[in-house]
Protein backbone atom coordinates (compact mmCIF):
# COMPACT_ATOMS: atom_id res chain seq x y z
CA UNK A 1 0.00 0.00 0.00
CA UNK A 2 1.42 3.05 -1.32
CA UNK A 3 2.07 6.21 1.51
CA UNK A 4 -0.25 9.21 1.25
CA UNK A 5 1.91 12.24 -0.33
CA UNK A 6 1.98 14.91 1.89
CA UNK A 7 2.35 18.52 1.42
CA UNK A 8 5.07 20.86 2.04
CA UNK A 9 3.69 24.25 3.13
CA UNK A 10 5.03 27.00 5.02
CA UNK A 11 2.93 29.16 7.83
CA UNK A 12 4.91 32.48 8.79
CA UNK A 13 4.08 35.02 11.05
CA UNK A 14 5.38 38.64 10.55
CA UNK A 15 5.50 41.65 13.32
CA UNK A 16 7.44 44.64 13.01
CA UNK A 17 10.14 43.28 15.08
CA UNK A 18 10.43 39.80 14.29
CA UNK A 19 9.07 37.29 11.80
CA UNK A 20 8.09 33.21 12.69
CA UNK A 21 8.68 30.44 10.26
CA UNK A 22 7.65 26.98 10.32
CA UNK A 23 7.47 25.05 7.54
CA UNK A 24 5.12 21.71 7.58
CA UNK A 25 4.02 18.82 6.04
CA UNK A 26 0.35 18.21 5.96
CA UNK A 27 -2.28 15.80 4.31
CA UNK A 28 -3.87 16.79 1.40
CA UNK A 29 -7.22 18.64 1.85
CA UNK A 30 -5.81 20.41 4.90
CA UNK A 31 -7.34 24.11 5.08
CA UNK A 32 -4.70 27.14 5.81
CA UNK A 33 -6.07 28.00 9.18
CA UNK A 34 -5.57 24.27 9.20
CA UNK A 35 -1.97 24.63 8.59
CA UNK A 36 -1.69 28.15 11.03
CA UNK A 37 -3.12 25.90 13.85
CA UNK A 38 -0.29 23.45 13.53
CA UNK A 39 2.14 25.85 13.14
CA UNK A 40 1.45 26.57 16.61
CA UNK A 41 2.61 30.14 15.78
CA UNK A 42 -0.23 31.72 17.52
CA UNK A 43 0.73 29.62 20.89
CA UNK A 44 3.81 31.80 21.53
CA UNK A 45 2.39 35.26 20.77
CA UNK A 46 0.60 36.75 23.51
CA UNK A 47 -2.12 39.08 22.80
CA UNK A 48 -3.02 37.79 19.44
CA UNK A 49 -7.05 37.21 18.79
CA UNK A 50 -7.70 34.55 16.82
CA UNK A 51 -10.85 35.57 15.95
CA UNK A 52 -9.21 38.95 14.08
CA UNK A 53 -6.86 37.15 12.73
CA UNK A 54 -7.10 36.44 8.46
CA UNK A 55 -4.68 34.32 6.51
CA UNK A 56 -3.02 34.56 2.84
CA UNK A 57 -1.74 32.33 0.62
CA UNK A 58 1.57 34.05 -1.07
CA UNK A 59 0.62 37.10 -0.58
CA UNK A 60 -2.90 37.28 -1.50
CA UNK A 61 -6.04 37.05 1.25
CA UNK A 62 -8.14 34.06 1.05
CA UNK A 63 -10.67 32.71 3.42
CA UNK A 64 -9.54 30.53 6.72
CA UNK A 65 -11.08 27.42 4.60
CA UNK A 66 -8.92 27.43 1.27
CA UNK A 67 -7.17 24.36 0.65
CA UNK A 68 -3.61 23.94 0.42
CA UNK A 69 -1.33 23.06 -2.02
CA UNK A 70 2.34 21.75 -2.47
CA UNK A 71 4.67 24.75 -1.81
CA UNK A 72 2.15 26.99 -0.65
CA UNK A 73 3.32 29.47 1.56
CA UNK A 74 0.53 30.62 3.93
CA UNK A 75 0.77 34.55 5.88
CA UNK A 76 -1.12 35.05 9.20
CA UNK A 77 -2.61 38.71 8.85
CA UNK A 78 -3.25 40.90 12.04
CA UNK A 79 -5.12 43.68 11.54
CA UNK A 80 -3.94 46.97 11.23
CA UNK A 81 -3.59 49.34 13.85
CA UNK A 82 -5.35 52.38 11.96
CA UNK A 83 -7.03 52.58 9.15
CA UNK A 84 -4.92 53.47 6.64
CA UNK A 85 -7.64 55.91 4.89
CA UNK A 86 -8.30 57.69 8.14
CA UNK A 87 -4.91 58.31 8.70
CA UNK A 88 -3.94 59.63 5.33
CA UNK A 89 -6.85 62.28 6.16
CA UNK A 90 -5.83 63.22 9.72
CA UNK A 91 -2.20 63.92 8.58
CA UNK A 92 -3.69 65.88 5.57
CA UNK A 93 -5.76 67.95 8.10
CA UNK A 94 -3.04 68.66 10.31
CA UNK A 95 -0.85 69.58 7.72
CA UNK A 96 1.36 66.95 7.64
CA UNK A 97 2.81 64.98 4.92
CA UNK A 98 3.29 61.36 5.06
CA UNK A 99 6.92 60.33 5.26
CA UNK A 100 8.44 63.98 4.10
CA UNK A 101 10.23 66.26 6.57
CA UNK A 102 8.86 69.72 6.77
CA UNK A 103 10.76 71.98 4.98
CA UNK A 104 13.44 74.59 6.19
CA UNK A 105 12.49 78.38 5.86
Amino acid sequence: MAEPVLLRVEVVLAESVAQWRVELEVPPGTTAWQAVERSRLLGHRAGLDPSALAVAVHGKQVGRDQRLEDGDRVEVLRPLPQDPKQRRRRLARDGAAMGRKPPLR
